[in-house]
């Protein structure tokens, strides 16, 4: 096997295509983009954020929600990660988006995007956003046999090596049970 050398690169795949939604102290909704966020727990996940409108609202209320990206909403998503809140206050409805209050947290669920991590703020030192999930919420349309059904969800990953948004695959196996076969 040959190999290609690309240097130090973040190319790590798939990255989920994060939509981070917060009020700001007159309630307003806001929303951006971020691809560098993981679980890192059961009811944890961690995100790296710079300095972002964002960023004033979880300091302001303390609390936000993470929705997942999807096929149907791709331009509106990628809209609200290259368009700053400061200077475009309308982005949020501009995107075509809607807000729903959290019932758990201080922070909107965009009506547009069926499934949510709702989520308190941690903490949030050094640029690393620490959230506790308070409650997974998804409209009824992702939902099969009461799981959420990725397939109807249709989530999309960042492709980092080539700047896309690229759909996740169809399944490939049973998590925790397929690999059993080589025990």
């Amino acid at each position: 096997m040959s190999r290609v050398d690309f240097g130090a690169k973040p190319i790590m795949v798939p990255q989920p295509v994060l939509i981070i939604a917060t009020y700001d102290a007159s309630g307003v909704p806001d929303a951006m983009n971020a691809a560098w966020g993981i679980t890192t727990d059961f009811n944890e996940i961690t995100i790296s954020l710079g300095e972002h409108k964002t960023t004033d609202n979880l300091a302001i209320n303390g609390a936000f929600t993470v929705s997942m990206a999807t096929e149907e909403q791709v331009v509106a998503c990628d809209y609200v990660g290259i368009v700053s809140a400061r200077e475009v206050p309308d982005k949020f409805a501009r995107a075509g988006f809607h807000a729903t209050r959290s019932t758990f947290v201080n922070a909107p669920l965009i009506d547009e995007l069926p499934m949510a991590l709702e989520c308190k703020v941690k903490s949030f030192e050094d640029g690393i956003l620490i959230g506790e999930i308070v409650n997974v919420s998804a409209d009824e349309s992702v939902v099969t046999n009461g799981k959420i059904d990725m397939a109807k969800l249709r989530p999309i990953a960042f492709d980092p090596a080539n700047n896309a948004y690229v759909a996740i695959g169809a399944k490939v196996a049973d998590a925790f049970k397929d690999g059993a076969k080589l025990k």
